[in-house]
């Protein structure tokens, strides 16, 4: 990830850490990241994801575990059928964050 701003690398290696089977949000990978209130950068980062196989972020929700489509590279339908292969249940457009909320350290 050489030539990437700083920022964006600490949000690709805390999407990087959110295991198969579970999902993170916005503001999670912020404040992973370093960056509390960056939530809206985070989106910006993760839709330009130059690194798509190696950063999953179709496992990236809105804080209300509403998908997002744009981060699976193909939309909503995409990011569903990833989403559940990785045995996550959705619901319509949202997931259970009770349920699959990854908290990480």
């Amino acid at each position: 990830m050489a030539g990437i701003p700083e920022f964006s690398r600490r949000v690709y290696e805390a999407v990087k850490r959110i295991p198969k089977g579970y999902v993170s949000t916005y503001k999670r990978i912020a404040i992973l990241a370093g960056s509390p209130e960056a939530s809206r950068a985070v989106g910006n980062i993760l839709h330009n994801n130059p690194f798509p196989r190696e950063i999953p972020c179709h496992r990236v929700v809105s804080s209300s575990g509403k998908l997002t489509g744009a981060f699976a590279f193909g939309g909503l339908e995409v990011q569903k059928k990833l989403l559940t292969e990785e045995n996550v249940e959705v619901m319509g457009d949202k997931v259970d964050l009770k349920k699959y909320l990854y908290r990480g350290e």
